[in-house]
């Protein structure tokens, strides 16, 4: 399996920015269908992006769409999350994951990182 750590999380204003990044190790990244998840206290894991093998198709959360972007750079073995206008419903812990097929579903992903707090601040 490959192990995922993710960073780039912190306390940011409302309508800011911040970019998370997901090293991989044991594996390279390019094995794997790469996705964001987020959980917020109290809330079920829930789906955020996916990428595909090759980056050349993505998809997003009516919630994140056109905020958020998904992108990797499998010579870097990295993924990233690049997150624009901030919203305090966008506070979460945010979890990279690595799995065999373009789902959306977290079943579908058999390896996590260990998460990394996102905070949105009004």
């Amino acid at each position: 399996q490959v192990q995922l750590v993710e960073s780039g999380g912190g306390l940011v204003q409302a309508g800011g920015s911040l970019r998370l990044s997901c090293a991989a190790s044991g594996r390279t990244v390019s094995m794997y269908v790469m996705g964001w998840f987020r959980q917020a206290p109290g809330k079920e894991r829930e789906f955020v992006a996916v990428i595909n093998w090759s980056g050349s198709s993505t998809l997003y959360a009516n919630s994140v769409k056109g905020r958020f972007t998904i992108s990797r750079d499998n010579a870097k073995n990295t993924v990233y999350l690049q997150m624009n206008s901030l919203k305090p419903e966008d506070t979460a812990v945010y979890y990279c994951a690595g799995g065999s097929y373009y789902s959306v579903e977290r079943e579908a992903f058999g390896s996590w990182g260990q998460g990394t707090q996102v905070t949105v601040s009004s």
